[in-house]
């Protein structure tokens, strides 16, 4: 398994030293910085998997760093401070960050912590590491929003998409109209739910479909719904 990379920033050069330390002797990977304008730069330029930020430094202190961190990564933070008091904490976990450890502290304690937050991390990420679905020539990609049929482009309407990724998420499960609408509008209810959701599925078949009439991928479970096929 690849070492994750931790990102340690405390003024006190003693601190990160013992912590960085520490970390190795568990196989972690570490990145040692003073402020968080170095903090910032860092985590531009690598891959970070968890970051240990003290409160209190001069300058931008860490309660404005992880605000500026968290403008542009969800990447795990802990707090370390000499302030105990809850409105620290609440301060704390209200700018972002996920953990808050009490100066002085514990070495296992904060390995603990550490521990719990990278697992919970990762199983997080694993779910949202899948970014593409295929069934057959068809494929969608999440990320960019583009949907390819034997490779070329599939222009759809908003709504077709989100109908499209619907049922290519729950390949050979059987949809009704209002589970469609449901997912799709985010309501409950609605005129005609059945006739608006078939004029769609019609509209997609002429994009996706070689012969809307006998389609491939997106066909109708009579009296129940509409189903995609897993191919």
């Amino acid at each position: 398994m690849k070492s994750k990379q931790i990102l340690i920033c405390d003024d006190e050069e003693s601190i990160c030293e013992s912590i960085s330390i520490s970390l190795k002797n568990d196989g972690y990977k570490t990145i040692k910085c003073k402020n968080g304008k170095e903090a910032i730069t860092a985590i531009g330029k690598n891959h970070v998997d968890l970051v240990i930020m003290d409160v209190m430094m001069p300058g931008e202190d860490g309660l404005k760093t992880v605000a500026r961190i968290r403008e542009s990564s969800d990447v795990p933070i802990i707090f370390l401070s000499a302030k105990s008091e809850l409105t620290d904490k609440l301060s704390g976990l209200s700018v972002g960050g996920d953990d808050y450890l009490t100066k002085p502290f514990e070495m296992l304690e904060l390995k603990a912590r550490i521990k719990s937050i990278i697992k919970r991390s990762s199983s997080t990420d694993e779910k949202k590491q899948k970014k593409q679905y295929k069934t057959g020539n068809l494929k969608v990609d999440l990320d960019t929003k583009i949907v390819t049929l034997r490779n070329k482009p599939v222009k759809l309407t908003p709504i077709e998409y989100k109908i499209l990724v619907y049922f290519i998420k729950n390949p050979g499960k059987v949809l009704s109209s209002n589970d469609i609408y449901k997912e799709v509008w985010n309501e409950s209810e609605a005129y005609n739910i059945e006739n608006t959701i078939a004029v769609h599925i019609r509209h997609i078949r002429e994009k996706i479909e070689k012969d809307s009439r006998e389609p491939k991928y997106i066909k109708v479970v009579w009296g129940i719904g509409y189903k995609m096929e897993a191919l």
